[in-house]
């Protein structure tokens, strides 16, 4: 006599966990995300991903403070005696790359109202790293590193936005976001001269 046999029993559904979340709306695109999407590319219904997420927006900025969070934010200070110049150049570097590589982010990161405190937390320890191995203060180095993330935030975010659009004239789009890159490039330099000028002139 064969032993009964068990009932077949469907398989569990794809669990939703806030990392899933986040690399699949990462993948996607901040622009691009919707509900109905992104609750596609984790094989789940968007009626199951809104018991997670309250809402596109909290959607999107969860996934906005992951994005922050992976962020490689550079931590050599180099020479001390010499190289905060040099430094702030590279975090406009950084920051210029950032912002090219995530269409749609600024407006999360550029508002401090938006800031959650995984993101505050992030820049507080950064600050703190620029000040010690620079040997300025505190305030300083938050001021410092403030400015030139802002400006290099909202200067490149037009610079990409601008880039992706269809051109007026026949021209090449590699050429053209190449040449804007340059002058956002000298614009930070000189905005991190002049911060270092205003610093200087305030001790």
């Amino acid at each position: 006599m064969e032993p009964a046999k068990k009932p077949a029993t469907r398989g569990r559904p794809p669990s939703i966990t806030r990392e899933r979340i986040v690399d699949a709306g990462i993948e996607m695109g901040l622009p691009n995300i919707t509900f109905v999407g992104l609750a596609a590319a984790l094989g789940v219904s968007h009626m199951a991903l809104y018991k997670h997420v309250a809402n596109l927006e909290a959607l999107k900025a969860m996934v906005a403070e992951e994005i922050f969070t992976r962020w490689q934010i550079p931590q050599d200070c180099g020479d001390a005696d010499g190289g905060l110049k040099d430094y702030l150049i590279v975090f406009a570097t950084s920051v210029r790359e950032f912002v090219k590589s995530h269409p749609g982010l600024t407006p999360y990161v550029i508002r401090r109202a938006a800031a959650t405190a995984p993101m505050l937390a992030k820049i507080d320890g950064h600050q703190a790293l620029i000040a010690q191995g620079f040997g300025v203060s505190k305030e300083q180095a938050r001021w410092l590193l403030a400015t030139v993330a802002f400006h290099c935030m909202a200067v490149a975010d037009t610079v990409y936005t601008v880039t992706q659009r269809e051109p007026v004239v026949e021209t090449s789009r590699a050429a053209e976001e190449a040449e804007m890159e340059v002058e956002l490039a000298r614009g930070m330099e000189a905005l991190v001269v002049g911060a270092l000028v205003m610093m200087s002139e305030a001790r």
